[in-house]
């Protein structure tokens, strides 16, 4: 027989696995923003700070600190008292009250403050963007896939630093070739850093978008190969897929890193400030000098730029491959495949747990 015990540790598993809907009746105002309260709360009574002005002495900042504090906290009260709950206690579920509340009071304190009504918008935004980021990393279990993609990574680069290398055979060759060559360099000298992040960001996008045209079909698969339990329902599959899309990350942001230090460790020792000048290159707005084995070493802006365009060529390419190439899908989902079914099985065991306790608390009302 089912036990509430066994349902809440099936329940933790999907949590600490980044998929928090495979939980049935998985709302909201309990499981996303009542969790999230302490954060709320904190966010809640620092924007009392809105009632104060630096025009203002060190007295009167302070009386009306106390008043804001006096506001949020009687505006609660009278919120809890509306809901039928012990006047001074914290909320127990956030709903659409204690959410409007959360955005609204606040922004008021600049209104009656100083009649800043600008500032009410700036905080009411701002409180909402916060809400949706809340909804984003609690609801869809970033932090859970964050953690789970870090312990992997960890095991993975500890039990094997050469699988990086053996990823990328050939296009770490053809990189090195395009590395020693004046061309490159003299173009991402010239070119502003800004326009380097702006590329990392473009090619970030650009691999995004290919994953999401790809995912549904490697979602059926995956499905498919489990056959475990019921079908998944729309939002359980977008968890999924938010899922996968972190740890694909991860990995990309790993294997550039990689690179990127690779071409910088061989940058210092490949090109000295006799090849800069060879090559008509300056070294950009700072370099450092370093010697080893009586031979020199030149660190340089210029350096790092080559090395990091190099490295968002390769993530670009890598995140394409782990959807496309099949050696690079093994390393992949495969595993990810393999560890899924573990879950969908979990998750067949948990749905019939719920329908035995179900059934008994119907027998035995």
């Amino acid at each position: 027989m089912g036990t509430s015990a066994e349902l809440a540790r099936y329940e933790q598993r999907f949590r600490r696995a980044g998929l928090p809907l495979f939980i049935e009746d998985f709302s909201p105002t309990h499981d996303i923003f009542t969790r999230a309260t302490p954060v709320l709360g904190f966010v809640f009574l620092a924007e009392m700070l809105g009632a104060t002005s630096l025009k203002w002495p060190f007295w009167v900042n302070l009386l009306a600190v106390l008043g804001g504090l006096a506001v949020l906290i009687g505006g609660f009260a009278v919120l809890n008292r509306l809901r039928g709950r012990p006047l001074w206690s914290l909320p127990s579920r956030f709903g659409t009250p204690e959410l409007a509340t959360f955005v609204l009071l606040p922004a008021l304190l600049p209104v009656l403050s100083e009649f800043q009504f600008t500032q009410f918008l700036g905080v009411a935004v701002s409180n909402l963007l916060l809400i949706g980021l809340v909804y984003a990393v609690v609801g869809y279990g970033l932090i859970g896939t964050t953690v789970w993609g870090l312990q992997r990574l960890g095991s993975e680069l500890a039990s094997s630093v050469a699988s990086l290398v053996r990823a990328l055979p050939l296009l770490l060759v053809f990189s090195l070739v395009l590395f020693m060559t004046a061309d490159m360099w003299q173009v991402f000298a010239g070119m502003p850093t800004a326009f380097i992040v702006f590329m990392g960001v473009a090619f970030a996008l650009i691999s995004n978008l290919f994953l999401v045209l790809r995912l549904p079909q490697e979602l059926d698969r995956i499905e498919h190969d489990a056959a475990a339990g019921p079908p998944l329902r729309r939002l359980q599959r977008l968890n999924l897929s938010i899922s996968l899309m972190i740890r694909q990350w991860m990995q990309v942001l790993v294997v550039s890193s990689g690179v990127g230090l690779f071409f910088v460790a061989f940058g210092l020792l490949a090109i000295s400030r006799h090849v800069y000048e060879l090559w008509g290159i300056s070294p950009g707005n700072w370099s450092h000098e370093l010697v080893l084995s009586n031979h020199p070493l030149l660190l340089s802006a210029t350096l790092v730029k080559v090395a990091s365009g190099i490295a968002i060529f390769t993530g670009l390419y890598y995140s394409i491959s782990l959807m496309t190439d099949a050696t690079y899908r093994t390393e992949f989902l495969d595993n990810v495949t393999a560890e899924l079914r573990d879950l969908f099985t979990d998750r067949t065991r948990y749905l019939e747990l719920r329908a035995q306790l179900h059934e008994a608390t119907s027998a035995h009302p």
